[in-house]
């Protein structure tokens, strides 16, 4: 019955969540939503010619199959997508809809699992449930799987997260609401903004609260500390039109900076909170903060296979407002145990609005117990070593061959500099658009902290970054050594597997090319080898009032 086409670019939801589910066979005749399962339709009111789009959801395994009846009676054939998990997902389409209602069941091993009933024409689902409870933060990590999903070895990036959100077969809640709110929508968050922002177009688009809140910065001995929060929920009580998501979403954008993600990770006044690390709580749309104000979100997990390494991916947002996709490492996920911020894994706390008001959960109420995430300090007690070797074992759970270890790092450092090429060409692009500009440089350690033109377009953040990846890269036979277990050697000796690496590394750093343009216009290609031969010079970063 479930036949698999990657192709289709409708979804409708099904979620199901961890402990034993109540069989609905068991009363063929009742249709219902089960104790721990789901069921979402988009859009939100369906009719007559048009598709209907479905996804089946769940967090404690795969599902085998998604059930239509039709109105006449008929079973439907449903072909499906799988994504991954948790939570996994069955995705599929009904091309066009008959009058009537429509019955839609979730299986696994024969068992219906999950249950509702469409009628076209009507609204599907309930608008505006007022909480972020399990089924809607399952329901958002799978639409942010979808949302940023390619091939793993596929290179993604955009110039901003507009022609994202306005992609029907990445964003199956665009045009969900039925009043066109999509059309000429614009999205530019930067990286701080991210989370905030597709946290805000879920919302507006199923009707829930949001939460944020005011912070510091921080100091060099204190971590930034925040206001109360401020809860909006504008979207709750019927669909709002898009200028009312703009009006939200530009009030966040001007209180949310990289603060918000560096507090510390015991504080209850955050809009965050750290989970463990575990594969089971780092769901799609988890937060990844780092030390020094930078913030990426996991978007899928990739299986390690006996011919793959394992891939944990991430997106970010540039200054600029570009997206890109990224791979967990030590070069993009960077991690320190430091005074001034509070870094790791770490996810949005539940809001919900109520007869008794607005709450946001604590950090106690935030036990597990639901199926959530828990809040967890351990990454609070881990050293850099621990934690990249913890995260490692999840993505390579089988370990890795040094070759392939360093393979892999080789293949991620490639991608950082492919996306430097990125910014500077974006700065070059500023400047011949605006002729007799001029970016004014700060002083000091605020050209790491700043705003306007010089933080959108010079590159000492992302140089620091950069500087730090290809030390990482360099540094790995130091790791076989020092580190022998993280590492599958078999009988060879870890000093042997080391010198191995060396001269891999010095054999392919040779062999690997970018090329740029230069500021005459013309392209120069360079060498890896190149590159870290130029290291001390990267050390004063893209000025974009210079050359490049």
């Amino acid at each position: 019955m479930n036949s698999r086409d990657a192709t289709l670019p409708f979804l409708v939801g099904c979620l199901l969540f961890g402990g034993m589910t109540t069989p609905l066979n068991a009363q063929a005749d009742v249709c219902h939503q089960g104790d721990t399962a789901w069921v979402w339709t988009v859009p939100l009111r369906v009719q007559v010619g048009a598709p209907l789009g479905i996804v089946a959801v769940a967090s404690d395994g795969e599902l085998d199959e998604v059930r239509v009846t039709e109105p006449d009676g008929q079973h439907a054939e449903l072909r499906t997508s799988p994504g991954g998990g948790p939570p996994w997902s069955e995705h599929g389409t009904i091309a066009a809809v008959s009058d009537g209602v429509y019955r839609i069941e979730a299986l696994r091993g024969g068992a219906i699992v999950a249950c509702t009933e469409i009628q076209v024409g009507v609204a599907a689902s309930e608008h505006g449930s007022g909480r972020w409870d399990l089924a809607h933060e399952a329901f958002y990590a799978v639409w942010i799987e979808r949302l940023f999903d390619a091939p793993p070895e596929a290179a993604m990036s955009f110039p901003s997260l507009t022609p994202v959100l306005g992609d029907p077969a990445r964003n199956f809640l665009h045009g969900y609401l039925g009043n066109a709110e999509d059309d000429n929508l614009s999205a530019e968050p930067d990286c701080a903004d991210l989370s905030y922002f597709l946290r805000a177009y879920f919302a507006w688009k199923r009707g829930l609260p949001l939460a944020y809140r005011a912070c510091s910065r921080g100091s060099t001995q204190s971590p930034p500390r925040c206001d109360s929060p401020t809860i909006e929920r504008v979207f709750i009580e019927s669909p709002a039109p898009a200028a009312t998501f703009r009006r939200v979403t530009r009030r966040i954008m001007d209180v949310i900076h990289s603060g918000s993600g560096r507090t510390a990770l015991d504080d209850e006044t955050s809009d965050v909170y750290p989970v463990p690390l575990e594969r089971s709580s780092l769901w799609p749309g988890t937060l990844y903060a780092d030390p020094y104000g930078h913030a990426l979100i996991l978007v899928k997990w990739v299986p390690q296979t006996a011919t793959r390494s394992g891939l944990l991916l991430a997106v970010d947002a540039q200054p600029d407002n570009s997206i890109g996709r990224k791979r967990f490492w030590e070069g993009s996920f960077l991690f320190a145990q430091t005074s001034s911020a509070g870094p790791g894994f770490k996810t949005h706390r539940p809001v919900s609005i109520s007869a008794a008001g607005a709450s946001v959960m604590s950090n106690a109420m935030l036990d597990g117990a639901d199926g959530r995430p828990r809040y967890s300090l351990e990454q609070a007690e881990m050293s850099p070593a621990e934690f990249y070797a913890r995260i490692e074992s999840l993505v390579n759970p089988q370990g890795l061959s040094p070759e392939a270890a360093h393979d892999a790092m080789l293949a991620a450092l490639m991608e950082q500099l492919e996306t430097r090429i990125i910014s500077v060409d974006a700065g070059e692009a500023y400047l011949r658009a605006n002729p007799g500009a001029s970016v004014s440089m700060p002083r000091g350690p605020a050209i790491f902290e700043t705003t306007g033109p010089w933080e959108d377009y010079s590159t000492p953040s992302r140089d620091m970054r950069l500087l730090i990846a290809m030390k990482a890269l360099d540094g790995l036979p130091g790791r076989i050594r020092t580190y022998p277990a993280l590492f599958v050697l078999g009988d060879a000796d870890p000093a042997a597997a080391a010198a191995r690496i060396e001269a891999r590394h010095a054999r392919q750093i040779a062999e690997r090319f970018i090329t740029y343009t230069r500021s005459d216009g013309s392209p120069w290609r360079l060498s890896l080898a190149d590159i870290y031969a130029r290291r001390s010079a990267l050390e004063m970063a893209y000025n974009p009032n210079d050359c490049v």
